[in-house]
């Protein structure tokens, strides 16, 4: 059964201040280009600035602990950027956008272009939805995840079926990346308002799905290549069922940015029955696959679009170059594009090359025209830089495990070799002393509240952060800290056997979050019990889900029978504009009326497990 949703249309975003102490902006954008940071902290005795368009630069302190430096100018964009303070990276306590990563945690700033030029700006035109999915994937195991886009007519027109691209982020991203940094959504919004791409589905696979198991496996080389398993055969085959699709080879792409691409080239490569438009990004793939490379004629054939496009200054340029020529050898044609402006392995890039590709896609005229045109690739220059085990350990160092759950507690752990003291604070506990071993790692156990969801961060020398090695983080506003959540816990994603799942979609315009539990498979209309959470007042619209758990905990009871068909928001209760029935009772929930996200997930649990079947009130007779 196809499921039907709500229109969620996603408009402006504005970069929120907040105060901290008397500054009230961290960053100011002048007219020259050039942008000028601010962060206080009296305590510190060295701060740089780390942008991607300047790299690591010193600022200089006041007398009052504020520091300053101003940097560029540099070309309208969207830039990762942190605080580095004596030695410790750290986001920037005033900024609400943020980039989500397995990893390193960087703030995004947004360097604005006159007369809203740029292809990822937010402009008044229709906007599509964008939804969160979990689904049971057998090849994993366990619960997956994915984000998915789907076009403004999607929710008017219920006739229509759509084409797919699967677009994969990069190394330690997550699947918002594409969404979040990358803007696919608004890129295509604005280039279906102008006509110059198809409607379609964007869907946006978690590429590392092993880290979602509850216990990481001895050997995880043992288990295959889970991405591919599982996008072939759980999450293609869920969106097929799930979504209006057209299901052939000539509706189906696939692209990706630096590994994502390396997985999009692999999988598309391996599967010219499913996929007919491939893209990479900043990327290359193997060499060696049967039936593809020494088969030229029919490969031309089955591909209407093979586009790459890399940077001459990224890391990767040389072995890219090298997949290129090995192509054009092999015979195979491709579209080529090349970049030297845009800092090398970059989201300024994989940006730049979506609005290239994403016209060309389920364009059969378009993408003939463009493959007719391409050319080989650059003859080398001897002076690539090669990409080897060596380059990629250093660029993706062994993370540090933290939070480590055991049956002994939870193992928090930070490397600060040059920190003199540090504390893990948390909701629920005072400020606990960690301790430093011999490699600058500090780490503490917890050995209480092993079920709860919590947020906590590090105390470094009178300096919070959140978790450099917790890819899960608080969407709150202003300072951000990490979530921790135990992997064995009964409302745990990653507990979670094969179940029906639910559907999150976030209203950017509204500022609200909506949960729609899974559609009844025992036929008829089932009147939904109806719930507002209110987020508290450091809480955004996606908090309640995030940390609160409020989709995974409706999925469970759902599961289990304790739950009917329920709809759950973090706005107000109206459906595009229309205001509920009046005399309608909807049990609400405020994240202010407790202290610690456990009792508010608790609180939650009591709600939903105590819902009586929604009794609507009598309607005014509707004459014909």
């Amino acid at each position: 059964m196809k499921h039907r949703f709500i229109t969620l249309a996603f408009l402006a975003v504005t970069g929120a201040t907040a105060c901290f102490g008397q500054l009230t902006e961290s960053t100011v954008c002048h007219d020259d280009g050039t942008v000028t940071f601010y962060y206080q902290n009296d305590s510190a005795k060295e701060v740089l600035v780390d942008v991607q368009f300047a790299g690591r630069k010193p600022m200089t302190r006041d007398a009052s602990g504020l520091w300053t430096a101003t940097l560029g100018p540099a070309a309208p964009d969207m830039y990762p950027y942190c605080f580095v303070v004596d030695g410790v990276g750290i986001m920037d306590p005033l900024c609400d956008q943020y980039f989500p990563n397995e990893g390193f945690k960087n703030s995004l700033l947004e360097i604005p272009a006159k007369g809203g030029s740029l292809i990822h700006d937010i402009k008044n035109v229709p906007h599509g939805s964008v939804q969160y999915i979990h689904y049971y994937s057998k090849s994993l195991g366990a619960t997956n995840q994915a984000v998915v886009y789907l076009p403004p007519s999607y929710m008017t027109d219920f006739q229509k079926k759509y084409p797919v691209f699967y677009l994969i982020s990069g190394t330690t991203d997550t699947e918002e990346v594409y969404y979040k940094v990358g803007r696919v959504n608004y890129i295509l919004d604005n280039l279906l308002a102008e006509k110059k791409a198809k409607e379609m589905i964007v869907v946006l696979p978690y590429g590392n799905p092993v880290k979602l198991l509850p216990k990481m496996p001895e050997n995880p080389m043992a288990m295959g290549d889970v991405f591919s398993n599982d996008l072939i055969n759980d999450l293609m085959p869920y969106i097929e069922k799930n979504y209006r699709t057209i299901n052939n080879r000539d509706h189906r792409a696939i692209g990706g940015f630096s590994r994502g691409g390396n997985q999009a080239l692999a999988n598309g490569l391996r599967n010219l029955d499913k996929f007919s438009y491939l893209c990479s990004y900043s990327s290359f793939t193997s060499t060696d696959i049967p039936g593809v490379y020494d088969n030229a004629d029919d490969t031309n054939k089955k591909l209407h679009l093979f586009w790459l496009g890399i940077g001459t200054d990224d890391f990767l340029y040389g072995t890219s170059r090298d997949y290129l020529e090995f192509l054009d050898k092999k015979g195979i044609h491709t579209v080529k594009e090349f970049t030297n402006d845009k800092y090398g392995h970059t989201w300024m890039n994989a940006k730049y090359f979506l609005g290239k590709t994403l016209p060309l896609l389920f364009n059969k005229k378009a993408s003939e025209e463009a493959m007719k045109n391409g050319q080989p690739a650059p003859a080398a220059k001897g002076d690539e830089q090669p990409f080897t085990p060596g380059v990629m350990a250093r660029l993706f160092p062994k993370p540090i495990i933290s939070p480590e759950y055991t049956p002994q507690g939870t193992i928090f752990r930070l490397k600060a070799p040059d920190a003199h003291e540090v504390y893990l604070e948390t909701e629920m506990t005072p400020p606990m002393a960690m301790t430093c071993d011999g490699d600058g790692i500090w780490s503490v156990t917890l050995a209480d509240f092993m079920f709860e969801t919590f947020e906590y961060c590090f105390n470094v020398d009178g300096t919070r952060m959140a978790d450099p090695n917790n890819m899960y983080l608080s969407p709150s506003k202003g300072f951000k800290r990490s979530v921790a959540e135990s992997p064995s816990s009964p409302f745990s994603f990653a507990s979670m056997k094969d179940i029906q799942h639910g559907t999150v979609s976030y209203d950017l315009n509204q500022g609200a979050g909506w949960y729609f539990s899974p559609m009844s498979t025992g036929g008829g209309f089932v009147m939904p019990n109806m719930v507002r959470l209110v987020p508290g007042k450091d809480d955004t619209m996606e908090s309640w889900f995030t940390v609160g758990g409020a989709a995974a905990i409706a999925d469970k009871l759902i599961a289990d029978g304790k739950l009917g068909s329920v709809i759950i928001t973090t706005g107000d209760l109206n459906f595009g504009g229309m205001p509920m029935p009046p005399g309608m009772e909807i049990p609400e929930l405020r994240a202010d009326d407790f202290k610690t996200w456990g009792q508010r997930r608790r609180a939650l649990f009591r709600l939903l497990t105590h819902l009586k079947p929604p009794k609507m009130p009598d309607m005014p007779f509707m004459p014909q």
